[in-house]
């Protein structure tokens, strides 16, 4: 009976990194700056921040419209304060989601390099599976055909 040199187990281990967890690992290397600009990033983009938006265009816009002429601090039509205001928020926060963006960006890179390294070794591993499978078809084959021939003698 010949037996094919199958890789085991430690062996295929040595050959590949262990698995870590790319989130936390992103999270650790992360600094204080690049925190805030996810953290920026995550909230401008949601529902809640364009409410607030939102309600304080209508409100500052209503109020100066609307409102008793003496009370009035942005008035219609011009809305300067209000403009100056708002370019203000969009100069400021557009560089800001663009480095949050970009820090997605690298998060999700390094999630699918992780992947894919996973789905390599995934590949391997059953690769090596498979060829044990074949190797233990072949000897319970040959097991069977020398059953065979010795009830065949008897």
């Amino acid at each position: 009976m010949k037996h094919k040199e199958i890789q085991s187990v430690e062996e295929f281990k040595k050959q590949y990194k262990p698995v870590y967890n790319v989130n936390t690992r992103h999270k650790e290397k992360l600094t204080i700056l690049d925190k805030v600009a996810l953290w920026i990033t995550e909230h401008v983009g949601s529902m809640g921040f364009f409410m607030l938006i939102f309600f304080w265009t209508v409100i500052w816009l209503g109020w100066n419209t609307l409102a008793p002429n003496s009370t009035r601090f942005d008035p219609f039509p011009a809305f300067v304060l209000w403009l100056f205001i708002s370019n203000m928020v969009q100069i400021f926060l557009m560089p800001l989601i663009m480095v949050g963006q970009n820090l997605q960006s690298k998060h999700s890179e390094i999630r699918a390099e992780q992947d894919f390294n996973i789905n390599k070794r995934a590949e391997a591993e059953i690769e090596t599976i498979l060829k044990h499978l074949e190797n233990q078809n072949e000897l319970i084959l040959q097991i069977l055909q020398k059953l065979e021939k010795q009830e065949a003698k008897s």
